[in-house]
């Protein structure tokens, strides 16, 4: 198979080029970047005027003028505008190694919806940021071994083009929610092609105050978009039934962690961690399906999204 016939598009939204800039200093690096489109999804072209700069050294580069107040839509319309047989969905403070996307490209075919690499921890100096990283990323993380996985993730994934367009005006919200593009991919027979060879650090939130917070609020928005047109009685059962997320949460980390575990050699106390974070995180989801409104969640978790690197511990990556 030849590898140029699967050029991969990178989307990637952002609201500067601030934001983005050690991301693309990244993907500079990348071993077949002459392969490689990138498409900036921003609200103003003008903001990523100096990324310009290295249009020549890319496959291709192209703009897209588009809100980011919500990164679901944003990515969408980065999607629309890609050409590549595959579309990165990568974010501003995830950061790939420089062979990922060759190494991605070497399984590219009709056989694989999604080509995952490995997660590992771009600021690992905090327990906070490896209980994050653990609890988002866990079932992806560096050391797993390779093969086809039955977790689908949402972003930091290579996606085949033609079945992310073919959930047509879907797009979107399959995007922002993972539960609706997992059920989606499922019902097409989609698979998923984990492949730990690739990698991408991913930078998490570091300061207590932070970690708690951005937790409850990624819960609140989990079970905002979740719950938003159920019944009040469903909205009962699951507020009830709450107190249960963290078991069924932790089954699904576990053979991640236990692997990272193993090769990171942690304290024991991470585990507590982990488990305070999946606590917290559930008293959000809760406090959605109770019927708190989200919106002053959702602006906070846009504002981690897009500058986490602020909320790191770290001045720079």
């Amino acid at each position: 198979m030849n590898m140029a016939e699967h050029k991969m598009s990178v989307v990637l939204a952002t609201d500067t080029y601030a934001s983005i800039r050690p991301v693309i200093e990244r993907f500079r690096k990348q071993t077949v970047r002459d392969q490689l489109e990138i498409v900036f999804v921003t609200p103003s072209a003008q903001e990523l005027k100096p990324a310009l700069a290295y249009r020549e050294e890319f496959g291709g580069m192209k703009i897209v003028e588009n809100s980011v107040d919500d990164l679901a839509d944003a990515r969408a319309a980065g999607v629309r505008g890609a050409t590549g047989s595959y579309v990165f969905i990568g974010e501003t403070h995830s950061y790939p190694h420089p062979r990922m996307c060759e190494i991605l490209l070497q399984h590219a075919g009709a056989q694989w919806a999604i080509l995952m690499p490995a997660m590992d921890n771009a600021n690992p100096k905090s327990v906070f940021s490896w209980a994050s990283f653990l609890s988002d990323y866990g079932r992806w993380v560096d050391g797993l071994p390779v093969g086809v996985t039955a977790s689908v993730p949402i972003y930091n994934a290579a996606f085949r083009r033609d079945t992310l367009l073919a959930l047509g005006d879907r797009l979107a919200t399959s995007i922002g929610r993972g539960e609706d593009l997992a059920h989606a991919f499922a019902l097409a027979g989609h698979q998923v092609y984990f492949e730990p060879a690739a990698l991408i650090d991913h930078l998490n939130v570091a300061p207590f105050g932070h970690w708690a917070l951005q937790r409850f609020v990624l819960g609140m928005m989990i079970g905002g978009n979740r719950s938003q047109d159920w019944s009040l009685g469903r909205r009962a059962l699951y507020f009830l039934a709450s107190p249960l997320i963290p078991i069924v949460l932790w089954r699904r980390l576990a053979p991640g962690v236990r692997s990272s575990f193993r090769l990171k050699r942690w304290p024991v106390s991470i585990f507590f961690w982990i488990t305070l974070g999946l606590i917290v995180k559930t008293w959000g989801e809760a406090a959605a399906y109770a019927g708190f409104s989200a919106k002053a969640s959702s602006k906070q978790n846009h504002e981690y999204e897009l500058h986490k690197l602020a909320y790191s511990g770290l001045n720079e990556i």
